[in-house]
């Protein structure tokens, strides 16, 4: 079971580089209200979206850590704004847990106007002041990212309790088209204490 909830979350950070083409959603927001079959979360603009719950739907934590647990061998995600030297700056990074390789790779990521994402294997780590220069490298290429002090920094953690996902809430989650039209989510993702996911 920890297993398939590992994998739930996976899918929910490695799919939304083509989520578009896919007729995938990305939702983030608070949520208002949540029942046995739905939620409704407010979404940045302000509007209110309903998303069914897939039977077994699962929830991860993503638990603050310090850029000191980025090592060589870490298989991580981050959010990045590419640099005119071909670099990239990080704006948060998320780190697996360990054995758990998905969504490899370098693709447009919505969180801001011009951000990518890289998911891939941590190689070489600098540090550089508090922050890190990482070299992250994935199947069809390595970037240079480099990750500046204050940026968030987070552990998947997966088997999180669903009482986690209550009014008030902020949440991060990818649906798809349900049976019946609506958008439906196999796998919510939440903060320490409801705080907003970085990704």
């Amino acid at each position: 079971m920890k297993r398939l909830a590992i994998m739930a979350v996976g899918l929910v950070l490695m799919v939304a580089g083509s989520a578009v083409a896919q007729g995938l959603h990305i939702v983030r927001g608070v949520v208002a209200a949540v029942s046995a079959n739905s939620v409704t979360i407010t979404d940045r603009d302000g509007k209110p979206v309903v998303v069914g719950l897939a039977p077994h739907w699962t929830v991860a934590v993503l638990k603050p850590i310090s850029a000191d647990a980025i090592v060589p061998g870490s298989f991580i995600g981050t959010t990045e704004m590419p640099q005119a030297d071909g670099s990239g700056l990080s704006l948060e990074v998320h780190v697996f847990p360990p054995g758990v390789k998905m969504g490899e790779g370098h693709y447009p990521w919505d969180l801001q106007p011009g951000a990518m994402m890289t998911n891939g294997t941590v190689g070489k780590v600098v540090a550089v002041g508090a922050g890190r220069a990482l070299d992250i490298s994935f199947p069809s290429g390595t970037r240079h990212v480099v990750v500046p002090a204050g940026a968030p920094i987070v552990q998947i953690t997966p088997g999180g309790d669903p009482s986690l996902i209550h009014p008030g809430a902020s949440v991060f989650l990818v649906a798809g088209a349900g049976p019946d039209g609506g958008l439906v989510t196999n796998a919510i993702s939440t903060g320490v204490d409801g705080a907003a996911p970085p990704m």
